[in-house]
């Protein structure tokens, strides 16, 4: 069996296997369980957590690129003419996208500088519950431009494995990730994920300005520490 008659079955295995491995020790090591253990061992785990978290994130993302690199072969298609201009536009703005919503997110508390230069104890989150624009139309806004950037790409098979390897990744990783949202935030979370899709937009399924503001407001008490 071959994909684009260069990338084997073999090298498909191997390819699938390092994504699925990225992505099981990447989630496994966001959990609260590991989190926890970790601050129950070394006091100062959590000052630190983040920062490793994110610079393993980073260097474990090596072995698959490098085989999606090594593999590249023969575009199996290419966009030309008005698709080109429509798949790149639709990249640019996914970025744009990015830079925009980088305002929604407490960037100290994600990257892990504020529990680095802080006395921190706690494993959780601490950024309160909060419904940005695109976080009106998607739970998950980061993923679905990640999305919309990989697949407006020339595609060769060890890209395409790959994109379905991410595409599959987000899928169940946004579960595992929602499963502690709601640790975070309970009744608020649930209310949310019942009334918001989760990475792709659908018609019909947002959240006005007003009733993200009173969802927000309304559990704004009673809610857990912080999301992601």
């Amino acid at each position: 069996m071959v994909l684009d008659m260069e990338l084997t079955a073999l090298q498909i295995i191997v390819l699938i296997l390092a994504w699925a491995g990225y992505g099981l020790l990447h989630s496994l090591l966001a959990t609260l369980a590991l989190k926890r253990r970790a601050a129950s061992r070394w006091p100062w785990a959590p000052r630190v957590y983040r920062l490793a978290f994110n610079g393993l994130a980073v260097v474990l993302l090596a072995p698959p690129l490098y085989l999606m690199h090594r593999w590249q072969g023969t575009p199996l298609w290419q966009w030309t003419g008005v698709s080109l201009w429509v798949a790149n536009s639709l990249a640019v703005l996914a970025l744009v996208g990015f830079v925009l919503t980088l305002k929604d997110y407490d960037t100290a508390e994600f990257l892990g500088t504020r529990q680095w230069r802080g006395s921190e104890r706690r494993v959780e989150d601490q950024e309160s519950l909060h419904i940005s624009h695109l976080h009106r139309y998607v739970r998950h806004p980061w993923y679905f431009l990640a999305l919309v950037l990989i697949w407006t790409r020339q595609m060769d098979g060890a890209f395409l494995v790959s994109a379905l390897c991410i595409t599959a990744y987000f899928i169940v990783g946004s579960r595992f990730e929602e499963h502690k949202l709601i640790q975070y935030h309970g009744d608020a979370y649930r209310e949310y994920m019942q009334r918001v899709p989760g990475i792709v937009p659908m018609p019909g399924r947002f959240l006005s300005t007003r009733e993200a503001r009173i969802l927000t407001k309304k559990y704004r008490d009673t809610s857990g520490p912080g999301t992601e």
